[in-house]
């Protein structure tokens, strides 16, 4: 069996952890939350704003099934709010 250089074990260990550097995180009176929990939750609480809309105006049984509508509109929210503050 060939044993593996130590410079290329080095060398795949720097490469691969290139991506740490920078921990997506945000300081909320001194507790660090991952960006991507910040904007799942304001991507729910538009949801229920979005659903609260379609009921003023009468309009939610014109969307397709409301099981899929509304997974559809939090998760459509949580990645623009990311796209939009954090990327």
């Amino acid at each position: 069996m060939k044993k593996i250089p130590e410079i290329l074990v080095s060398f795949s260990a720097c490469v691969f952890m290139t991506g740490c550097g920078r921990a997506p995180a945000i300081n909320i009176i001194g507790s660090f939350l991952p960006a991507w929990m910040i904007c799942l939750t304001a991507g729910v609480i538009l949801a229920f704003a979005t659903r609260l809309l379609l009921l003023r105006y009468r309009l939610e049984t014109e969307v397709g099934p409301l099981a899929l509508f509304y997974p559809c509109v939090v998760i459509f929210m949580t990645c623009l709010l990311w796209l939009t503050f954090f990327h």
